[in-house]
């Protein structure tokens, strides 16, 4: 029996950051409903191609992290809207409300922590925020990534800054949040009390930023991108072969002294190469000279080699490469659309959770736009077919 079954998630949510989050507490076994505006919707449901004939909103963007969850569409600028948000929060016995408007918007929603309060004393509240609750300034993930000091150190030395390769500062925050929640609702549970929660993008995406603050901050080394390379070890960076790519990591001086050794690389056994500060003063050269052998040789050999040695490298796997590996391919999610049988594989979770366990790595289809208004307005609320109507015809489902 999985722990969280019980556990009821409300969210306000578009985009990336909040959904993802939502998304592994679905894999958890949650009981995830994601609340939309009754036009705008989530905007991440309309990017991509769309693969079922005739419908909107239901791209395949939005299905990467929307599965396991419920959809209600509710226009919570108009009164009747947020009264019957609070009526999902007290009649659902809702335990966590999410939302990732901006802070100027609670008040005006009826989505601030002491509303939600006055309808669930224990409720646990939170609002994540680009720059936190006292900034309304909009941010997407590249806009952190650039602000926030990972573009600086991504790409080549002498080229533009890069954005990562994945949303970090979205699902960086997802994650840092994720942990807040657990730690709120063990709070709930030992003392009875609910919490609110304010969790800022550019807080989470500066609290990487280990190694680089603290060796600029307080030893006034300035560090920048170098693209495949490292700051602090060498050799460690991408090295051609005759049919690919391979990457290289050295993380001491004993794993290059066995390198060394190796016929293929003994012109590297130089007295100045013998310590990692020796091999990172002259690390242009160090690469050229590794890139020249590795050049004659093929992925499986060099990969061989350094196997053989015990030191860690890789070749450069595409993203089909990757899902097809054993570890992975094994741990692949799935959801099928029960009205085309239409199926989506989904990423591995950081964790396979219990409840993945006992669906066997299945989660419910991505939920359509309101798909679950009637089902729970009408069967959980009480709504008729007829006041279900007029809240559509009044716009404010």
């Amino acid at each position: 029996m999985h722990l969280f079954k019980h556990i009821k998630i409300l969210s306000l949510e578009q985009a990336t950051v909040l959904p993802y989050l939502t998304y592994r507490l679905a894999m958890d076994g949650c009981r995830v409903i994601r609340l939309e505006h009754p036009v705008f919707g989530d905007p991440n449901r309309m990017v991509g191609e769309s693969f079922l004939e005739g419908e909107e909103r239901m791209n395949s963007y939005f299905m990467a992290i929307n599965a396991g969850k419920e959809a209600l569409t509710l226009n919570l600028a108009d009164p009747r809207g947020q009264e019957i948000l609070g009526r999902l929060i007290r009649e659902l016995d809702i335990d966590i409300f999410a939302t990732n408007q901006l802070p100027k918007n609670y008040p005006k929603l009826g989505i601030d922590y002491q509303t939600m309060k006055g309808y669930k004393k224990d409720i646990i509240w939170l609002g994540i925020t680009g720059f936190g609750p006292d900034s309304n300034e909009a941010a997407y993930d590249p806009i952190l990534q650039a602000r926030g000091g990972l573009m600086e150190l991504t790409g080549e030395p002498d080229g533009f800054p890069e954005v990562v390769g994945i949303p970090l500062p979205d699902m960086g925050t997802s994650e840092h949040s994720y942990g807040l929640l657990m730690k709120a609702l063990f709070t709930r549970a030992m003392t009875g009390e609910g919490s609110r929660l304010d969790v800022s993008m550019f807080e989470s995406t500066t609290s990487w930023l280990t190694v680089p603050i603290t060796m600029t901050s307080t030893f006034g080394k300035k560090i920048r991108r170098r693209g495949n390379t490292h700051e602090f070890f060498a050799p460690v960076s991408v090295y051609p072969t005759s049919d690919g790519f391979v990457y290289i990591a050295m993380g001491n001086d004993k794993q290059f002294q066995a390198f060394a050794s190796l016929p293929a690389f003994a012109a590297l056994a130089k007295e100045e190469y013998k310590k990692n500060a020796g091999r990172i003063r002259d690390v242009k050269n160090l690469n050229k000279a590794i890139s020249d052998a590795t050049g004659t040789m093929t992925t499986e050999t060099l990969l061989g080699l350094m196997n053989q040695i015990q030191v860690p490298a890789s070749k450069i796997n595409t993203i089909q490469e990757v899902a097809q590996d054993s570890r992975v391919a094994s741990r692949l999610l799935k959801t099928t659309d029960e009205r085309t049988g239409f199926e989506v594989t989904l990423a591995p979770p950081p964790v396979y959770t219990t409840f993945l366990a006992e669906t066997g790595g299945r989660l419910s289809f991505p939920p359509r736009f309101g798909e679950h208004n009637a089902a729970i307005l009408g069967g959980s609320l009480g709504f008729s077919d007829d006041d279900l109507a007029k809240l559509k015809a009044d716009g404010i489902i």
